[in-house]
């Protein structure tokens, strides 16, 4: 099953220890970009962070973020670091300021540090925050899995109609060639020329070799094959896929640029088209 790289995951957690919320956020990049926000009491977190992304994940850029309040769980008053508070109002009343307004405890009470936290197990609440990290990354990848699952029946579709006008247009080479043939011989009796039949046919056997596209044909055939067989495959395909697209197109534009007839020009043009917009949403498989 192929795996859209677009996706947005959120979880919020709360327990005695505190409130925690996971956000990532993935979108389509040749490679697997990480770009981790942690606070400052977990940073220790983020290279296991980053492990466990990279064992969901194999392409994308992620932007993952952690907001984490940690609660006080010491059910008594909130533990204020007094010495902490008359330093912040002894250089706040140093300061040679005229006119200033009194200082408002509210403003004291909010600098980092002055209410403490009760003492909590840094060790509890890791594996707590990783466990929610799995369950955000759970989200990330079943949401991948399901859009990609809509660019696979939209894959599949504009396969069976490339496969439908590779099919027709081989029909119709013989007609093709016996069109031009015959266009040929109506301008020479149309001018009351006189051909030589062995010149006319040795002429006709050269055009038909110039436009022949039976290699072409088979070649595209066989890379919208390849494209059916790999979107059933149980791993990333995203770069494949983008690989048998340059091909696909490489082989239509021969097809056009060896054209000898509208049907072909056309055939070719349509395949073009359906190329495009499968290529369009391979960037964004994983």
């Amino acid at each position: 099953m192929i795996a859209s790289m677009t996706a947005f995951g959120r979880l919020e957690h709360s327990m005695d220890w505190g409130n925690a919320i996971w956000e990532i956020r993935t979108v389509n990049h040749r490679y697997l970009e990480m770009i981790v926000r942690l606070p400052e009491e977990v940073r220790m977190l983020e290279p296991v962070v980053r492990q466990r992304i990279a064992k969901h994940l194999k392409r994308g850029k992620v932007d993952c973020t952690l907001r984490f309040e940690q609660g006080d769980n010491t059910g008594e008053n909130l533990p204020v670091n007094l010495e902490l508070a008359r330093k912040i109002i002894d250089a706040a009343d140093s300061l040679p300021l005229e006119n200033s307004a009194p200082i408002n405890p509210m403003d004291i009470l909010r600098w980092p540090g002055v209410i403490g936290r009760g003492s909590v197990d840094m060790d509890t609440i890791s594996d707590n925050l990783l466990a929610q990290l799995d369950s955000t990354l759970a989200i990330i990848v079943e949401t991948r899995e399901r859009e990609g699952e809509k660019i696979r029946a939209m894959l599949l579709e504009r396969c069976d109609n490339a496969l439908d006008r590779v099919t027709g247009i081989r029909k119709l080479l013989p007609d093709i060639v016996n069109g031009i043939r015959e266009r040929y011989l109506s301008r020479a009796r149309e001018h009351q020329l006189e051909l030589d039949n062995e010149r006319l046919e040795q002429e006709m056997l050269l055009l038909a070799q110039k436009m022949d596209v039976a290699e072409e044909l088979d070649r595209l055939e066989t890379h919208i094959n390849e494209v059916q067989r790999v979107l059933d495959q149980d791993e990333p395909v995203g770069r494949r896929l983008d690989f048998l697209m340059q091909e696909m197109n490489r082989e239509a534009n021969t097809l056009g640029s060896k054209s000898a007839s509208i049907d072909t020009t056309n055939t070719s043009v349509e395949l073009k088209v359906l190329i495009e917009q499968m290529r369009e949403q391979i960037q964004n498989v994983e």
